[in-house]
């Protein structure tokens, strides 16, 4: 298995949206990591087959999947951020409606519905309706939908958006219980949601690809531009307007920052090792700007 776009470019009224996006992906679990609007679900787009780039190829295992698209979307998995559902529908009859256009055979279908559903914890809900459903059932029956085909090549955009952290632990334990032999691209700018299951990272920052690797590299590359330093009430306002602030604690003694800055922000400032959320706020300051 070997998925690989190859200078992806996509415009909307000639304002690009992403610009010359590169990367070879195997078997294994990739967060793309990224703020809102930095172009990770035009990106799915393109890969699924719903929106056409510009210009540059993607091909799965050296063929254009272009060339032959039902083939593509035969091992294609995907859970779009704005997941549609049939609210009247029992989860029952919303996988077989869904294993019905993928055009699985009946008596597999029912098989591979009801082991589905068993996966993600819906078994017993299986006969309710999807309107009585919690948003956390709602986007474990996502998945379900998205696995009915047991896809090669899985995409995941922003699947956690909304659920709680009890709801987001069993969906990453989810996702990492059947990532074998498959590619799973899973979006979000949440970053512990990738931090704990994401074999690589991504980062796709304003339709660019800027950095990818190993959650541990990529926090290295930041190694010596994350500070803590406590600071003064008089001059807590300037600081935070200044700088990119990561946390901010309050004590006895003054204000404890975590400060982004690649020189030194203030006298006192004492380095520390950066974490993920870190790296995210490095690449993605202006937003946290805003």
């Amino acid at each position: 298995m070997l998925l690989e776009l190859h200078n992806i470019t996509k415009k909307y009224d000639n304002a690009a949206v992403l610009h010359d996006v590169s990367f070879t992906l195997k078997p294994g679990v990739y967060g793309l990591l990224g703020s809102n609007g930095s172009g990770k679900t035009t990106l799915f787009r393109i890969i699924c087959g719903v929106t056409k780039q510009n210009t540059g190829t993607i091909t799965y295992n050296q063929r254009d999947i272009h060339s032959n698209p039902d083939a593509f979307r035969s091992i294609l998995g995907f859970l779009p951020q704005d997941f549609s559902y049939y609210p009247d529908f029992t989860g029952m009859k919303f996988m077989l409606y869904i294993a019905a256009l993928k055009g699985i055979n009946k008596k597999i279908a029912k098989k591979r519905c009801l082991e589905l559903l068993e996966l993600v914890g819906l078994e017993d809900m299986k006969n309710k309706k999807i309107r009585k459903y919690s948003g956390g059932m709602k986007q474990r029956l996502g998945i379900a939908q998205a696995m009915i085909n047991d896809p090669e090549v899985l995409i995941l955009d922003e699947p956690t958006v909304g659920l709680d952290p009890k709801e987001r632990v069993r969906f990453r334990n989810l996702i990492s219980s059947f990532s074998e032999n498959k590619i799973i691209i899973l979006s979000t700018h949440i970053v512990s949601d990738v931090e704990y299951i994401a074999d690589e990272i991504l980062v796709l920052n304003q339709g660019r690809l800027e950095n990818r690797g190993a959650s541990a590299e990529l926090v290295n590359t930041i190694s010596g531009d994350v500070w803590e330093s406590v600071v003064e009430a008089s001059k807590l306002d300037e600081i935070l307007a200044d700088y990119v602030i990561s946390n901010q604690k309050h004590t006895a003694n003054g204000t404890v920052l975590r400060i982004i800055s690649k020189e030194k922000p203030t006298p006192n400032a004492q380095q520390v090792q950066p974490t993920l959320e870190d790296l995210y706020l490095y690449y993605f300051r202006e937003d946290a700007n805003k």
